[in-house]
């Protein structure tokens, strides 16, 4: 009777079980379970008037772990974490997953990938993308007749 008169807060209890659901199925599986569902790396992008910027998260990892490609609009980061290796392990909490990963993402603009610059400092790696020439914005001069 609650439900019938009130349907939205039935969807939303339905919303939240499906997200509980989900998050314990994938929970504690390598990159390509609950990790690729969140997203990693992490990402921030933003863009200034000649470039595009991109941060992502890499505790960890070097540079010899982490590919960076871009083709046309796309930037895709991949690369692997290795698990901890030796004779007689026994792992307590294991929360890092380990393994390869790959995340792709449409730029909003075309990119010159000849001129892109990737470094990695203290976990995280910071591109820098220029704008392909015709992505980037002309100035019109307006004349007056």
């Amino acid at each position: 009777m609650f439900f019938d008169r009130y349907p939205l807060v039935a969807a939303n209890q339905l919303r939240r079980e499906m997200s509980d659901l989900f998050t314990d199925v994938f929970r504690g599986l390598p990159f390509d379970g609950f990790s690729q569902a969140r997203g990693f790396p992490a990402l921030n992008i933003w863009e200034d008037a000649e470039r595009v910027h991109a941060e992502a998260e890499l505790p960890g990892l070097s540079m010899g772990d982490i590919e960076v490609l871009v083709v046309g609009d796309e930037l895709t980061i991949k690369g692997s974490r290795k698990a901890a290796e030796g004779k007689d392990l026994t792992y307590h909490r294991q929360e890092r997953g380990a393994g390869e990963f790959s995340r792709t993402v449409t730029l909003p603009y075309e990119i010159d990938a000849e001129r892109v610059d990737a470094v990695l400092k203290d976990g995280v790696l910071m591109l820098t993308l220029p704008k392909a020439e015709k992505a980037r914005p002309k100035k019109i001069t307006v004349k007056t007749n």
